[in-house]
């Protein structure tokens, strides 16, 4: 019988029970008996006879029959968290056994890498895997979330705490100047791929409603992806992992592998889980005592008296009456819910799996804001009797609502005056305070919501010709489809400006998205001796297409009928966009192993992509991996220290197409006007044939090591990328009419770095088992070229032997004694302090980061802790509050503010902002290097606490309790804010803490 390997914390649900053929000469007896794990029955475990087609497995109460057909027959015990057992039989009929729990060796773990599978022992290529039980009861939506510290070379930055909001992915760094600051599209997003269907991307068409809750008006495709339905989630880093995926894997890949239906059995399974979450590391602000001192200062700094509007000071409002507003606009605790409800089974060769899930989660705002989500999964799975044709369809289906403030309430209207008036009159309408409030809940009625819908479906089916030979086709369907929509009714005006809903207006966006793919593959398989071929050639067919507009309604009878957009007197169209992307490839595969030890990966591919001109459409791409499994020679085979050792390394060249669709066109543009009954159309882009693929250079090389059975697991790799033909906007001469055309530049940057991973097994009894794992990750990343930098507009972008992420400010010199006002370092000499001056480089990245997880089990409890850290370079919080005087409260920090009684204050003296020269300085001051600080922070991210409740050994019925608790506690130098998305004005992840219950029957 062949070997068959499975996925760690999966279930051996690939195998069938086949009836002994009538012509078997040898005599057929039946075998049964127990099998249990520290005296209790255990289900799911495979017995097989070796050499042979007979298989079985244990039932729920741990029995099990075996027909067996030699005379002294050896049955194989085996489950994937389980030590497995060889028995050997004379003439007994019945064989109990007891499994000892094992931690997973390499020995057994198969990774998905894409197009094809590979045992983790003889992979050449960095591929990193997390399982179902490391994302399983973590309060959270996106997966990306749950897998914050838990990989090397792999960084996810959560941008804000708003539900639905986006991540921030860089898988080795980033490859491409192309970012949100230089262009207003990011090309460093890594491939998601779903069950082999790839997700659509690359949809750079916005409808401006989102850019003041959602940071970079995004979210995140696996938003739609509901986290109880993934088996297992593999990146691939290096050139060998991702070649096979040639343009579409330069910035990595990220597949995921959606739950499967189990064989001979059935399962229902509820899992339900509530949650509440508030924001962390909030600062304390100044007191009404200490606010009003400071507003009375500021206007005496600047040699005027207390104004008539300045209501906070001059006796209109109280002097008295205080509200902590920060704890009301952004305090609030958010609810979370969540219900999974799933059945699985199968008979014979057939296998189901059916999911579906309800999301719901509140925001920490005012009011009555929520997103929801509605998720189905469906897996049905067959195969032939003879066990060559195998066809398979997995889908996955949401419909996503979230209904989200107008902006992010963290940084404006938490700094209402303390004393500002109550918000809303007794009568319950938005108080006014006789025309001397502006009142901030008049902007908040302008609601924004999304809706989405999203489809990933795929039929797989493969059939085995015999003689190593196979065929595979893979087909998938996608689509993403959103529609938004921001109201603006009159209620954000104040009443007295007699404004009504002949100005109320509504937005309506909509994108939709829809992709299919087609992949035909052929695959050759062949073992003799000492050698095992394998090889596997296939074509890639892709189209994508995007159709997107915005509607402007205006003029509306009554705000009864705002979201009515046919009510609308005047009806336009902004902005509209359709476009198509085609993609096509052909690829192929050979890898060769020697005497289960030397391992050679070749891998190849050509793809042609419609976004390049039609002199460099197409491009070939390829990677060389391979392997040494040291730890088999024979002077290493037999060492009782050294369990596993393997050597590795690769090269390979990667394109990049993300740069949007109809780049090298000439394009134009409507005017959105008209003129004598016609609109008119302006250019918006130069064409260029030879605008064509960016391209990144990879190589690796690692060690892997298993030592002392396997107790102590040690990897570390090292990586080194180079990116050139960067694909950005050359700058032109002006009398061209155009600022730039987009093309191919010169321009080189490096990514660089260590990575080490380190898994311990501290104890492991019968009753008490506990693993450390530790993942750390050295980056770098540095621009090397860039033709005339400093003559181009990229030259406050950019700086050679810099990061990519790169910040140029001013250099702050103090605060001068005699004027109280902040200073800068004037870099020409002339006297004036103007952007000439900025030649302060700073970087925004990170130094180093990683994670350390600590799992421990005793008997039926379970903890689980993991620990993310990083050391960085990021905005502090001076980068994010203005000038202090203004009638708007800050944090207490900004107390140490510059008198003649304290002359080494942090912060220049107030100001109301009469005085040009302190309202200068203080806007230089949030550009200048004081901004940026290094930080280092530690974050209890993740800690799960488990039981699984004791049942009758007859009882079908399993539950387990659990309390788990996201983002616990930080720890950090830098304690005025959160430091994991500095944006200024969107809030920081959520502290979550949940408590759920499974049952499985």
């Amino acid at each position: 019988m062949k070997n068959s390997y499975y996925h760690i914390g999966g279930i051996f649900f690939g195998l069938m029970l086949t009836a002994v053929s009538t012509n078997i000469k040898a005599q057929t007896r039946s075998i049964s008996g127990t099998v249990t794990t520290s005296g209790k029955p255990l289900s799911g475990v495979v017995i097989s006879q070796e050499g042979s087609n007979q298989v079985t497995m244990t039932a729920n109460n741990g029995t099990y029959t075996l027909q067996v057909t030699a005379e002294n027959p050896i049955l194989l015990f085996r489950h994937p968290d389980y030590a497995e057992e060889k028995v050997t039989l004379t003439n007994q009929t019945v064989v109990n056994i007891s499994l000892e729990q094992k931690v997973k060796g390499i020995e057994e773990v198969i990774l998905n890498a894409g197009y094809y599978k590979v045992r983790d022992k003889e992979s050449t290529g960095s591929i990193a895997r997390v399982s179902a039980k490391d994302i399983e009861n973590q309060p959270v939506n996106n997966v990306l979330s749950a897998l914050q510290g838990r990989m090397t070379g792999v960084s996810i930055t959560q941008n804000s705490s708003v539900p639905g909001g986006g991540f921030d992915v860089q898988i080795r760094g980033r490859n491409s100047l192309r970012s949100y600051a230089t262009t207003g599209y990011d090309g460093n997003k890594p491939l998601y791929i779903v069950d082999g269907v790839p997700l659509p991307q690359v949809n750079d068409f916005n409808t401006g409603m989102a850019s003041t809750i959602l940071p970079y008006s995004e979210s995140n495709p696996l938003n739609s992806i509901n986290p109880d339905d993934i088996e297992s989630l593999e990146v691939l880093k290096d050139a060998d992992a991702t070649a096979i995926y040639g343009s579409k894997g330069a910035n990595g890949v990220v597949l995921i592998t959606t739950k499967k239906g189990k064989k001979e059995r059935t399962e229902v399974n509820l899992r339900t889980s509530y949650g509440l979450g508030q924001m962390t590391n909030l600062p304390k602000m100044m007191s009404l005592d200490e606010y009003i001192a400071v507003r009375k200062l500021a206007f005496a700094n600047d040699g005027v008296a207390v104004p008539s509007n300045a209501y906070d000071i001059n006796g209109v409002w109280s002097s008295t009456k205080t509200t902590d507003w920060q704890k009301y606009f952004v305090g609030n605790t958010a609810e979370y819910s969540d219900v999974q409800l799933g059945v699985s089974g199968g008979s014979g060769n057939t296998q189901f799996s059916v999911s579906g899930g309800h999301n719901e989660e509140t925001t920490v705002f005012p009011g009555n804001y929520r997103y929801t989500r509605n998720n189905l999964g469906v897996n049905l799975n067959h195969t032939s009797t003879d066990r060559k044709f195998q066809i398979g369809f997995n889908g996955t289906a949401a419909l996503q609502n979230n209904v989200l403030p107008p902006t992010d309430f963290n940084l404006v209207y938490a700094s209402l005056a303390p004393n500002a008036p109550d918000l809303y009159m007794p009568n319950g309408m938005i108080n006014w305070e006789n025309n001397t409030f502006t009142n901030p809940m008049g902007p908040a009625t302008q609601t924004y919501s999304m809706k989405t819908k999203s489809l990933n479906a795929n039929i797989t089916s493969s059939y085995n010709f015999g003689s190593g030979f196979s065929i595979n086709l893979n087909s998938g369907y996608s689509t993403y489809n959103s529609n938004d929509q921001k109201i603006f009714p009159k209620t954000t005006y104040n009443p007295s400006s007699n404004i009504g809903s002949n100005n109320s207006s509504i937005r309506k966006g909509q994108k939709m998205n829809q992709s299919w793919i087609l992949e035909p593959q052929l695959n050759y398989e062949k073992r003799w001796e000492k050698h095992q071929f394998s090889a596997l050639l296939g074509g890639s067919f892709q189209e994508q297409k995007s159709d997107n507009f915005v509607l402007l309604g205006r003029n509306f009878p009554s705000d009864d009928m705002l979201t009515n957009i046919s009510a609308a007197a005047n009806i336009t169209i902004p902005s509209a966009s359709e476009t198509l992307y085609r993609y096509q490839a052909v690829y192929a595969r050979f890898n060769y192993g020697y005497h289960k030890r030397y391992f050679i990966n070749l891998t190849g591919r050509r793809d042609g992509s419609s976004r390049f001109g039609s002199e460099r459409r197409y491009a070939n791409f390829g990677a060389v991996g391979a392997a040494w499994l040291f730890s088999e020679e024979n002077f290493l085979k037999k060492s009782s220290w050294l369990s596993f050792g393997k050597l590795r390394t690769s090269y390979g060249v990667a394109g990049n197409d993300q740069i949007g669709d109809y780049q090298y066109y000439d394009t134009y543009q409507s005017t959105g006007g008209s003129y004598g009954g016609f609109s008119g159309i302006v250019p918006q882009r130069l064409y260029n044939k030879n605008f064509g693929w960016e391209l990144t250079r990879k190589f690796e090389a690692a060690i892997e090591l298993g030592l002392f059975k396997q107790r102590l697991n040690f990897n570390a790799g090292y990586y080194h990328n180079i990116s050139s033909n960067q694909l950005v906007g050359v700058p032109m001469p002006a009398t061209t009419g155009f600022a730039s055309i987009q093309a191919n530049l010169n321009a080189t940057l490096r990514n660089k770095g260590l990575e080490v991973s380190l898994e311990s097994v501290n104890i492991k009894t019968d009753h008490w088992r506990w693993i450390t794992n530790l993942n750390f990750t050295l980056p770098e990343n540095k621009l090397l070229s860039f033709p005339n930098l400093d003559k181009s507009t990229y030259a406050n972008r950019f700086e050679i032997g810099k990061s990519t992420n790169l910040v140029k400010l001013y250099q702050y010199t103090g605060i001068d004694p005699t004027t109280g006002l902040y200073t800068f370092y004037d870099a020409n000499s002339d006297g004036i302090i103007n952007t000439a001056d900025r030649v302060v480089s700073k970087e925004i990245k990170e130094y180093w980061y990683g994670g350390i997880q600590n799992s421990v089990q005793y008997k039926n409890w379970s903890l689980d802790i993991l620990l993310q850290f990083v050391s960085q370079s990021q905005y502090n919080i001076r980068s994010m509050y203005g000038n202090i005087g203004y009638m708007a409260n800050k944090p207490a920090v900004f107390n140490d503010y510059w008198t003649p009684d304290n002359p080494d204050a942090q912060f220049q003296r107030p100001s109301a902002g009469y005085s040009t020269a302190a309202v200068t300085a203080s806007s230089l001051y949030t550009l200048s290097d004081a901004t940026v600080s290094d930080m280092f922070t530690l974050r209890v991210k993740n800690a799960t606490l488990s039981y699984n409740i004791p049942s009758a050994n007859e009882s079908k019925l399993r539950t387990k309790v659990f309390l788990s608790g996201q983002n616990l506690f930080v720890f950090s130098n830098n304690k005025d804010v959160n430091p994991e998305f500095m944006l200024a004005g969107f809030s920081s992840p959520l502290r979550v803490i949940s408590f759920g219950l499974s049952l499985t029957y």
